[in-house]
């Protein structure tokens, strides 16, 4: 360890302060762990011919739209958004909606990432952490609300469910495969706190969920009615979304540090920390923030309105589009982000984008 290095004191353990911790608290966000695997796809943008411009107001919207459209490595899956809509007006083939919408959904969900951590530099770091904790999936949200609204109860049954299984299974088990190879000469460490909360919740949502599954089917031929199935569904729910509340003022209020991502003490990490800045005014970051919902709505409901088409022309079920695509396309970006911290041997942002989203839907997102 270098010798600058400054301790602190915290249950009777000595642990060592991030550099976040070092410089103060005035630019602290709340740096988690889905903040850091969505930064790993984000690219400087070069506004050198932008500053150019003399009118302020263009000058001011030039910036804002080349950091956020061309801000990421994904900046080229952007034109899928208006073919999607063009194919969608004109009549195209119903399965290039859903295809062109599937891709358009890929770098939006990162985009929702940045713009919250860019309101996060003004409204603080709880307020911030409240914001990711909710638009972290808002892909997977909105597409579950038009399934209900389309009365498409299977789709959204088979798209949560494979979202979970998509961060437990696919992401966590790519990146711990890929993590070992990458790094078989050293051990990998992570800190087990935040995992043990992370398991103990999905815990508690798997019990919740097998409740009310367990009694209906445990219930003889006299006894089975629908009101105590679903009296006892309302009550596991009741119960998910007190400790999702919990949880949310555990990890954002009370025991903030056990989820803020500390950077290693090293100059090659000095680049990362320096980019913790933002980029984009208050009032800017919210606009795009609600016209980038808009758009993830928009897709959402095409996405929602052409899946049996594609299920149809593609040879593929309605439930492995759910379960496998949907999943994978909504979190691409945040996914290939876990992969990539746990090639630099970081399990602690990788356990965090996994099993955090995970606990989000097994907990907020999918009730009974």
């Amino acid at each position: 360890m270098a010798s600058q290095e400054h301790w602190n004191l915290e249950n009777g353990n000595v642990k060592p302060l991030s550099k976040e911790h070092r410089h103060g608290h005035g630019h602290s966000h709340g740096r988690t762990a889905h903040n850091m695997s969505s930064q790993s796809l984000r690219k400087k943008s070069d506004l050198s011919l932008v500053s150019k411009v003399r009118i302020g107001l263009l000058r001011q919207f030039l910036t804002n739209l080349q950091e956020v459209i061309l801000g990421t490595k994904l900046s080229v899956l952007f034109p899928a958004i208006p073919l999607a809509i063009i194919a969608q007006i004109y009549s195209f083939g119903r399965p290039w909606v859903f295809g062109l919408s599937l891709l358009g959904l890929t770098p939006l969900a990162e985009r929702v990432s940045f713009l919250t951590e860019q309101l996060a530099f003004s409204t603080g770091p709880t307020v911030g952490g409240l914001l990711n904790a909710t638009c972290g999936n808002a892909t997977e949200l909105i597409i579950a609300i038009f399934a209900l609204y389309q009365r498409k109860v299977d789709v959204v049954k088979y798209s949560l469910l494979g979202s979970i299984i998509s961060n437990l299974l696919l992401v966590l088990g790519t990146s711990l495969f890929c993590g070992g190879i990458a790094n078989m000469s050293q051990e990998q460490k992570y800190d087990r706190k935040q995992a043990d909360v992370n398991s103990q919740l999905l815990l508690l949502a798997l019990l919740c969920h097998m409740l009310p599954l367990m009694f209906k089917y445990t219930a003889t031929a006299d006894t089975l009615t629908a009101t105590p199935t679903l009296q006892l569904s309302r009550a596991s729910s009741i119960i998910m979304l007190i400790a999702y509340i919990a949880y949310l003022f555990f990890q954002l209020k009370t025991h903030r540090q056990f989820f803020e991502t500390q950077v290693e003490d090293d100059d090659n990490n000095d680049d990362v920390s320096d980019e913790e800045e933002a980029v984009l005014s208050f009032w800017s970051a919210f606009a795009w923030l609600v016209g980038m919902t808009a758009v993830i709505a928009l897709l959402s409901e095409y996405v929602v309105g052409t899946i049996e088409d594609a299920s149809t022309s593609w040879g593929l079920s309605v439930s492995f589009i759910s379960i496998i695509l949907l999943p994978i396309v909504g979190n691409a970006a945040e996914h290939a982000g876990a992969v990539i911290f746990a090639f630099k041997n970081k399990l602690d942002i990788t356990l965090g984008v996994a099993l955090g989203s995970a606990t989000q839907i097994a907990m907020f997102v999918v009730r009974p």
